[in-house]
């Protein structure tokens, strides 16, 4: 294993958490559902949390959080792009739209999130001895924190764009009733949810 890699695996998720906080406040802005809007709101304050045990982290392995790897850029960039992309529906679909925008916006970035903490799962099990005693905890953690984010949110994503469709939608979302936290779950979740439409 590289450890520069590593390191920016790290630097990285550190970057994707920033994007992710100002991705809920402006989320938070377009939500119309209240389900939803109660679930980024509990989404923007574990992100927060995740934030701060990557500083901790970086820290602990006598890293600088405040370094910039060439990696973060382009993170950076693709948040910025998000967070504009819902600011832009704000300002010119209608507001039922615009939420449409936030809920793909933020499967997008959650699914990038959920990437990373996958990832420093595998070096908490085969990384170099520091890395993993300084990661472990923390992916046991927020691994499935993120893993809610992603597969809830891309619940309700998809059954607001039934319902925007007028089609029947079952909110909240079946990922919501089953605590959907994997793959085959969310699969799961979708193939049931006739079982679910109001």
């Amino acid at each position: 294993m590289k450890r520069s890699h590593a390191e920016s695996l790290l630097y990285v998720a550190l970057e994707t958490e920033k994007g992710g906080l100002k991705l809920y406040e402006t989320a938070l802005r377009a939500a119309r559902n209240p389900g939803l809007r109660e679930e980024w709101q509990g989404y923007l304050e574990e992100t927060q949390t995740h934030h701060d045990k990557l500083v901790a982290i970086l820290k602990g392995l006598e890293l600088d959080p405040g370094k910039s790897v060439p990696a973060q850029a382009v993170v950076r960039h693709k948040g910025q792009s998000l967070v504009k992309a819902i600011q832009l529906a704000m300002d010119t679909l209608s507001a039922e739209e615009a939420e449409l925008v936030a809920a793909e916006c933020v499967v997008e970035a959650e699914s990038k999130d959920h990437l990373n903490w996958s990832l420093l799962e595998h070096l908490a099990d085969e990384g170099p001895k520091d890395f993993a005693k300084a990661i472990r905890e923390a992916v046991d953690e927020i691994l499935p924190q993120e893993a809610h984010h992603r597969f809830h949110t891309e619940g309700y994503a998809r059954e607001l764009w039934l319902k925007h469709l007028g089609l029947p939608a079952a909110l909240p979302p079946p990922e919501e009733e089953k605590s959907v936290e994997t793959k085959i779950g969310a699969g799961r979740a979708e193939k049931a949810r006739q079982d679910y439409v109001s």
